[in-house]
């Protein structure tokens, strides 16, 4: 995916519509990243619409209000608008965390011809090394909102273990924030009575060596 777009441009969607670009920053933002190219127009009434759908969705999967941790995954705006104006003004139907290409960048529309988009709305979902995963996610999202990712996520193979919806973590049963570290006392003693009966048990010249280790403190990492 990084490929695609090293040597170009990317806009943040923010107020100072700060730019990406740098190989480094490219690479930081799009790098082992589910990539969502939307296409769209703001002259075009079905996109005005599935807009808002949009932009739920990918808030949903990336805003700490809804998760735990952000999802892998990028929004990249690709105008098809008629003008600038145009373009600005869909834009604030959009997140502030997506992207997307400077209206006069003419990489706009070798994008619409590499995917071959005849249809707009179009959500092109690329895996991290630039194949297609979904060539138009328009009605996935429509019809299962932000569960459609958990499936992106296993065929594009990424490793994010520690997503999780916060409603998911909401049914899972509570537990002590002091859990892990109990575990972890519990596991070290019950090592610690393992070896003691080991020692016990050993027959032969190992005496001699276990009482050495004990002597020079070594038997126990603390």
């Amino acid at each position: 995916m990084v490929d695609l777009f090293i040597d170009r441009v990317l806009v943040k969607n923010n107020r100072d519509q700060e730019e990406l670009d740098t190989e480094r920053e490219i690479v930081m933002r799009l790098q082992n990243r589910i990539l969502m190219l939307f296409f769209a127009s703001a002259a075009c009434e079905s996109c005005q619409q599935f807009a808002p759908t949009l932009a739920d969705f990918f808030r949903r999967l990336t805003d700490e209000s809804y998760v735990d941790r952000s999802a892998q995954l990028v929004l990249l705006y690709i105008s098809l608008d008629q003008s600038e104006e145009q373009q600005e003004s869909f834009l604030k139907e959009l997140p502030k965390k997506s992207l997307f290409l400077a209206y006069e960048d003419p990489y706009r529309r070798e994008l619409e011809a590499m995917f071959n988009v005849e249809e707009l709305p179009t959500v092109v979902v690329l895996r991290p090394d630039c194949s297609i995963l979904i060539p138009n996610a328009v009605e996935e999202i429509v019809g299962l909102g932000p569960d459609c990712y958990r499936n992106w996520q296993e065929a594009a193979e990424l490793i994010d273990r520690n997503f999780m919806i916060s409603e998911d973590f909401e049914q899972k049963s509570m537990r002590s924030w002091s859990d892990p570290v109990r575990r972890l006392k519990y596991k070290v003693e019950d090592e610690r009575k393992k070896k003691k009966n080991k020692k016990g048990k050993r027959w032969g010249g190992g005496g001699d060596e276990d009482a050495e280790v004990e002597k020079d403190g070594g038997g126990s990492p603390f």
